[in-house]
């Protein structure tokens, strides 16, 4: 497992034995911490939805979701310095973004262990707006129903509705398998997952001071 000790990543002995090699990609709450009272050219990246961003995000991060930055990652990276920092609810998206800005010449960007929750479990400063369920817990409850409503239907009107249940559980699957999640995206554009600031592609770019290099 790493740890990183100030500025510094540190492995274990066993892990220098395995993989002499090997990219650091996450980073802990605490060295966050660290590093938002240190360094002024951090910038943290906030790539969950505007709701769940405005029901808790970390204190001076910038939203831009997931769909704005895989489509214009290009655009972004010519923003971003070295020091980036990708957040999430839990890691799942801030990866994707991390690939995504890796492809567009971002290859330093680094993942925050335990997303947001994590972050202001350890304490870190956060801000905290109107509370409405994070997109992933929707994700669990959506496909968690559709199950359970398979299988009674399946016992109590048809058997052919039961394989509804096998639908969701194959979509699941396939979700864990490529790291995206198509009924996330679906949720995301419900209206309760909406909010009055939306960002605009334009608005979540501009946002984000340009690197002084």
């Amino acid at each position: 497992m790493w740890q990183t000790s100030g500025d510094t990543f540190v492995r274990p002995k066993e892990a220098l034995l395995t993989s002499a090699t090997a990219t650091v990609t996450g980073l802990d709450a605490q060295t966050l911490r660290q590093w938002i009272d240190r360094h002024e050219d951090l910038i943290v990246i906030d790539v969950r939805s505007a709701a769940e961003f405005e029901t808790l995000h970390i204190r001076g991060s910038y939203n831009v979701p997931l769909p704005l930055l895989s489509e214009h990652a290009d655009e972004l990276a010519e923003r971003l310095g070295a020091r980036v920092v990708l957040v999430c609810q839990s890691g799942v998206r801030a990866a994707q973004a991390r690939t995504r800005l890796g492809g567009a010449g971002i290859g330093t960007a680094l993942v925050l262990d335990g997303g947001v929750p994590g972050f202001a479990a350890a304490g870190g400063d956060v801000v905290r707006g109107a509370q409405r369920w994070d997109l992933e817990r929707q994700v669990r409850m959506a496909a968690g129903s559709l199950v359970l409503a398979g299988l009674v239907a399946g016992k109590l009107v048809s058997p052919k509705l039961s394989l509804l249940a096998g639908a969701i559980g194959t979509g699941l699957t396939f979700s864990a398998a490529t790291n995206t999640c198509a009924m996330g995206q679906a949720l995301a554009k419900m209206p309760w997952n909406k909010t009055a600031s939306e960002p605009s592609a334009r608005d979540a770019i501009d946002q984000i001071p340009a690197t002084q290099s």
